[in-house]
């Protein structure tokens, strides 16, 4: 579950990102975010994964508080989420399913359910049929 309460996050000198946001996601909801330049959906995923801390407000993410979180807790709340930024970081020289692949390896799910895992999400985003298209094929917009 992901919640925000009464969230606001302001940058020197004094911009305000986002102010005063309130909403839950339950878990397993799939939710997109959209949005005019500047309207504050970087900084709301960077909130959500603890790049960065509220200024105000409390930011939930599976009942842990992300704003008073230790650095070494973040690694551990980042293995549940999966945040996907406009200007994504892929590896050019794996295909997709490998990509998504990649993180599951990393934190030790066995290779059958990595593999289940990866396949699944592709094809809830749609890309199921695309798994082996290299990040050059596929469209950033």
């Amino acid at each position: 579950m992901i919640k925000f309460d009464h969230a606001s996050k302001r940058y020197p000198p004094g911009m305000n990102a986002l102010a005063d946001v309130s909403f839950e996601i339950a878990d397993g909801e799939l939710v997109t975010v959209g949005g005019h330049s500047g309207a504050g959906k970087s900084t709301l995923l960077k909130l959500i994964s603890a790049m960065e801390r509220p200024t105000g407000g409390a930011v939930l993410v599976h009942g842990q508080n992300v704003g008073s979180l230790k650095r070494s807790a973040i690694p551990y709340l980042r293995r549940n989420l999966g945040v996907v930024f406009q200007d994504q970081k892929l590896l050019f020289d794996r295909n997709a399913f490998e990509n998504v692949l990649l993180p599951l390896t990393i934190s030790g799910f066995p290779p059958h359910e990595a593999r289940r895992r990866a396949q699944a999400a592709l094809d809830k985003v749609g890309l199921l049929e695309r798994q082996r298209a290299m990040p050059i094929m596929l469209s950033g917009g």
